[in-house]
């Protein structure tokens, strides 16, 4: 037994020591519903699944995979929202990110009626992404997104900033104490 955990524990070092990712003990993965629980850590979708979260407190970051869809309602996040080539991001209902939410290289994606501390960032996806009547700490970014771009409502601390996005971002109605720039200047 002695010599199992030696192994167990030398492996890791090994593996911390050459840059291989170790997986977090308090991490959780979602495939499924999740209600209002308390996740200690990093909550994981894993590639090609759904998660749909109601009322749940997640004390870390929320990962989303490739093909993964996220629907989360009233939801806490203490750190970020994070998607790369995800099918769909949905953050609504009064949740609130303490953090960035950020969806690259993936699909569909909406923010609404929600607060993020940080930023919303949308860049190099392919399908509707809509920010809408959201209160946010940081910028709200749209770079080099292809199907369509709804940026409404927002009351925005930082800067509201829009490039190379073809068809270019549509809305209004959206109180910046930054600058609006490029594509969003008259949004």
């Amino acid at each position: 037994m002695v010599r199992k955990i030696a192994s167990v524990v030398l492996a890791a070092v090994a593996a911390f020591a050459v840059g291989v990712p170790v997986a977090e003990a308090g991490d959780r993965t979602c495939r499924g519903t999740l209600g209002a629980i308390t996740v200690d850590d990093n909550l994981l979708v894993p590639r090609g699944a759904t998660c749909v979260l109601n009322g749940t407190d997640v004390q870390g970051n929320i990962l989303v995979r490739a093909g993964a869809r996220l629907t989360a309602t009233d939801v806490s996040v203490d750190g970020n929202v994070q998607a790369k080539r995800s099918a769909l991001v949905v953050v609504r209902g009064g949740s609130t990110v303490h953090g960035d939410v950020q969806v690259f290289d993936g699909g569909a994606a909406r923010v609404v009626r929600s607060s993020v501390d940080g930023n919303i960032q949308f860049e190099d996806n392919d399908d509707r992404l809509a920010a809408l009547r959201n209160t946010v700490g940081g910028d709200v970014q749209a770079f080099q997104n292809t199907g369509g771009v709804v940026i409404r409502g927002n009351r925005i601390d930082g800067n509201l900033q829009c490039k190379g996005n073809r068809p270019r971002p549509t809305g209004g109605d959206n109180r910046v104490d930054g600058n609006k720039e490029d594509q969003c200047a008259r949004l």
